[in-house]
């Protein structure tokens, strides 16, 4: 019989090689863009090509109000910026700064920060993952990345990666 522990690696392992299959996506200066999420040890666990945009959003789950919260994010001159938050609420640890982008309500009862233009230091965005409850996912266009298969209750780094002629050249 097979352990919970296992079966959740061998998925995690499987998810992780469907993710790996990365899809070609010019960016600036004829380079594809992607990410590629790593765990504690930097090993990578998972890579996801960006579209020329650079567009891409980390989903989850509120940890203590279980709504989703979603914060956006796009490559500019191959810098890595948090673009905009939604959120139905601004519960525990969860609001707008001032001057830190526009905040405005949307149609879904909820609050949006648009025009934050805030850049990732390095590139690289740290994250604990949460538990399945939590449910961190990365969305890129249609597709998902499910990181708490991947890496539940593990600290990751989510790193803007250029992809060129001469192979792989992190930023």
């Amino acid at each position: 019989m097979i352990s919970r522990s296992c079966y959740r690696r061998a998925v995690a392992a499987f998810v992780w090689f469907a993710s790996t299959v990365v899809l070609t996506a010019e960016a600036e200066e004829g380079r594809a863009q992607r990410l590629v999420i790593s765990d504690a040890q930097s090993t990578p666990i998972a890579e996801i090509a960006l579209p020329p945009s650079g567009r891409w959003c980390l989903i989850w789950n509120h940890s203590v109000q279980g709504f989703p919260v979603t914060d956006c994010f796009r490559t500019e001159e191959n810098r890595l910026i948090l673009d905009s938050s939604q959120t139905p609420d601004f519960a525990a640890g969860l609001g707008y700064l001032a001057g830190r982008g526009i905040l405005e309500t949307n149609q879904k009862h909820g609050y949006r920060i648009v025009d934050m233009n805030v850049p990732i230091s390095s590139n690289v965005l740290r994250l604990r993952v949460g538990s399945s409850t939590v449910n961190h996912r990365i969305r890129v266009d249609s597709r998902y990345v499910n990181l708490s298969q991947l890496a539940e209750n593990q600290r990751v780094e989510i790193r803007l990666d250029l992809v060129g002629d001469k192979g792989s050249k992190t930023q």
